[in-house]
């Protein structure tokens, strides 16, 4: 396939016509997919004439998208949308290329595809392929159903230790295919060969274990009531280093759910907002208005849908809101809706894998 490019195109044309919507977009390609197909297929001045004229329409609709070009065969170009495993911005590269016409010459594809790396991948001099790399998986006590993997690749120094890092994750995500490489895995690190503490397994192996741990995992919540026990919200109040007080209400009787790994997708909404006159604590005005927006969220994510709202936290002038998930998607096109609909405040999401709510140990709850 062709150059990664992130999205941080010109915007010399947006006049020509702007984009708002994935049709606006497919239309736009439509009127220069011919061009389009030449330039890839000839690879004449590809960057000008396709990159820097496709990334800025791109990131009129979301500035998380990446995208990859190259013929598919003598007669198909391909275009990848991909999100670097970004979670919270998977479900807008699935909807882009779903909407996407049907075009004799063209292929769309939403994601990374799994592909078949025989002779693997070569960065900064390094090698990384199935004849070296290898992993073994490591049990964590009290979290039987955590995923996380050592991954074991030969000369690993600490001097180096970035881009071996940063070469094993380039080859797993083309291996395993972006989608599965950011969700199947919950916890990974990389070692040299001479750390190793288990037999090491081919990494060629790595498909097959982790389509049985989904399977295992799977079968083990599939039966898995929603929470139903009635909600109870303690207020937890804390004195950051700062001097600036913290304040917290959080649904205590979810934090002692005894199948939390059934929501394992945690979302966090982050908004700022000027507490300068209130000791880092939001005053009336915005307090009010956060907690409109907030309940307008909890409307949208039904715990009948798989969606619970563990609570919020206030301190040093920002307010963060959290949420658990058995899918990731819904809160990513909720969350992110609330982030235009306001944009009188800055926001920042976050989402990510958390089988056992250890983000929120913190608050050492233990009720029964």
């Amino acid at each position: 396939m062709g150059i990664l490019n992130k999205i941080f195109g010109k915007n010399e044309e947006k006049k020509e016509s702007e984009i708002m919507t994935y049709k606006d977009f497919w239309d736009w390609f439509i009127t220069k997919e011919k061009d389009f197909f030449e330039v890839i297929k000839s690879q004449n001045n590809i960057e000008a004439n396709f990159f820097d004229v496709i990334a800025p329409k791109l990131k009129e609709i979301n500035s998380g998208y990446y995208f990859l070009a190259g013929m598919s065969d003598d007669a198909i170009a391909e275009l990848i949308i991909t999100v670097e495993g970004d979670i919270k911005n998977i479900v807008f590269a699935e909807e882009i290329i779903a909407a996407a016409p049907l075009l004799n010459h063209w292929k769309f594809t939403a994601l990374k595809p799994e592909m078949n790396l025989t002779s693997g991948i070569e960065m900064d001099g390094k090698k990384f392929s199935s004849e070296n790399i290898f992993f073994y998986e490591n049990e964590i006590e009290g979290y039987p159903d955590e995923i996380d993997i050592t991954f074991v690749y030969e000369n690993t120094i600490d001097e180096n230790k970035d881009s071996v890092v940063t070469g094993v994750c380039v080859f797993l995500d083309n291996f395993l295919g972006e989608l599965n490489f950011a969700t199947q895995i919950d916890t990974f690190n990389v070692i040299d060969k001479s750390d190793a503490q288990k037999e090491l397994v081919p990494v060629t192996k790595l498909k097959d274990f982790l389509s049985w741990r989904e399977r295992e995992f799977t079968e083990k919540y599939k039966n898995v009531k929603n929470f139903d026990e009635e909600d109870r919200f303690s207020v937890f109040e804390a004195t950051l280093k700062n001097g600036l007080p913290l304040i917290a209400t959080i649904n205590t009787s979810l934090l002692n759910y005894d199948s939390k790994a059934s929501y394992p997708w945690i979302s966090i909404l982050k908004v700022q907002y000027d507490g300068a006159n209130n000791n880092g604590l939001p005053e009336k005005k915005d307090y009010e208005k956060l907690s409109d927006i907030e309940e307008k969220i909890i409307e949208e994510l039904k715990i009948e849908d798989g969606h619970l709202y563990i609570g919020r936290e206030n301190a040093d002038n920002l307010k963060e809101s959290y949420f658990a998930s058995k899918d990731f998607r819904k809160p990513s096109k909720v969350l992110k809706k609330a982030m235009e609909n306001y944009p009188e405040y800055k926001m920042t999401l976050e989402i990510y894998k958390d089988k056992y709510w250890q983000s929120f140990e913190r608050y050492n709850v233990n009720q029964n």
